[in-house]
């Protein structure tokens, strides 16, 4: 299988000099306003990121969940009108809602976007983001709930009235009317719940951006499990991008984007990111450790950004060929799927459209997938 891309959609807003903007550390209701040197994730915003993404020839793209990010199910939905083949990866907290609503908005948003919907789920590694919303469960009882929840679903999505009765679900005579395509659930964690939660029930199983030989090693893990349960997994790294003609460029832009950072603001993040129950979170921050230079933690792959953002904390840098390479490093290990991001989400996405996106057709991993134009009528 060649490589598919996909790209974000920064739903709490976007900058050339911010890696944080709110989301790292954790605050809720810090969405960027309009009219400042930031940009405000307003539909319009938000829409000339997707439409650009969708011409440079990504599939798709991760449209984020949190308390500080606008609602990624109705972001994307208004999107879906404005954009004809690109698809919405809209990540969503299964706890916070039911499953018989979830698969009946998904197989609306399937009819009405013509089937271009993806879904990742969130189990939420962080116990305080998760009560903001009402949910007091503890992390395991969260991946249990999890699992009683993706099974409900793919119950319903065969069309047939579903009961259940678990540990926190009871539903009784569910039926939803399914869309003809399923649309793929994409999982992410690190701990061993997450992963028999990913063989079980996922179809693509998503790692951040660590170094190779640790991907290498979560992969493997996975696939024996997936064997297991007699299932097979596609797999994806998320990872953020700074992709330059040459490597000086690119890590010249890392280290404006560094030098943006105060101590402050570093040590909020971290404090935050050291108290979160998330296993794939503290991997990231034993990648950087807190500190502020030899952020190279693997050739080309920087853990700068995870130094005041939350979650996916890494960077690929370098020029478009390097940065080339090292997808085909991560592709030789079983990755198909990249989501990428970049600062600001607009340019970046040209930068990487544009520069690595060709040596990767060159090399015959990807076809672009660019919307066939739209002719216009001629009105006599």
């Amino acid at each position: 299988m060649g490589i598919v891309l996909h790209w974000f959609l920064p739903t709490n807003g976007d900058s050339r000099t911010d890696l944080s903007l709110g989301n790292a550390v954790g605050v809720a209701g810090s969405r960027v306003s309009e009219g400042g040197a930031e940009r405000a994730p307003d539909i319009g915003y938000i829409g000339q990121i997707a439409r650009s993404a969708e011409q440079l020839g990504f599939t798709g793209a991760l449209t984020p969940t949190s308390s500080w990010c606008e609602d990624a199910w109705i972001m994307t939905a208004g999107l879906s009108q404005v954009t004809r083949k690109f698809k919405f990866l809209v990540a969503f907290r299964p706890g916070l809602m039911s499953p018989t609503l979830a698969a009946h908005m998904a197989a609306t948003f399937q009819r009405i976007s013509g089937s271009r919907l993806l879904i990742n789920i969130v189990t939420g590694g962080d116990d305080a983001e998760q009560q903001r919303f009402g949910d007091h469960l503890d992390k395991r009882a969260r991946y249990r709930r999890c699992r009683e929840f993706l099974h409900i679903i793919r119950e319903l999505w065969r069309g047939e009235q579903v009961d259940f009765a678990g540990e926190f679900y009871d539903i009784r005579g569910a039926q939803i009317i399914p869309a003809p395509v399923w649309p793929d659930f994409y999982f992410g964690g690190s701990s061993p719940d997450a992963l028999d939660v990913a063989a079980s029930y996922c179809d693509v199983y998503l790692t951040w951006g660590e170094p190779p030989a640790a991907v290498a090693e979560k992969l493997a893990a996975v696939r024996q499990r997936a064997k297991a349960a007699g299932r097979e997994l596609r797999y994806g790294i998320r990872l953020h991008v700074i992709a330059r003609e040459t490597a000086t460029e690119a890590w010249a832009q890392a280290q404006k984007l560094l030098n943006g950072l105060t101590p402050e603001a570093i040590e909020r993040a971290q404090a935050v990111q050291r108290a979160s129950g998330s296993e794939g979170q503290r991997r990231m921050v034993a990648l950087h450790g807190g500190r502020t230079d030899h952020l190279e933690v693997s050739p080309n792959l920087w853990a700068g950004v995870g130094l005041v953002r939350g979650g996916a904390g890494t960077a690929l840098v370098g020029s478009y060929a390097e940065v080339a390479q090292r997808m085909v490093e991560y592709h030789d290990l079983g990755i198909d799927e990249f989501i990428l991001s970049g600062f600001p989400h607009l340019e970046e996405a040209y930068y990487v459209g544009e520069g690595v996106v060709p040596l990767l057709a060159r090399q015959g991993l990807m076809t672009p997938e660019r919307p066939e134009p739209q002719l216009l009528e001629v009105v006599s």
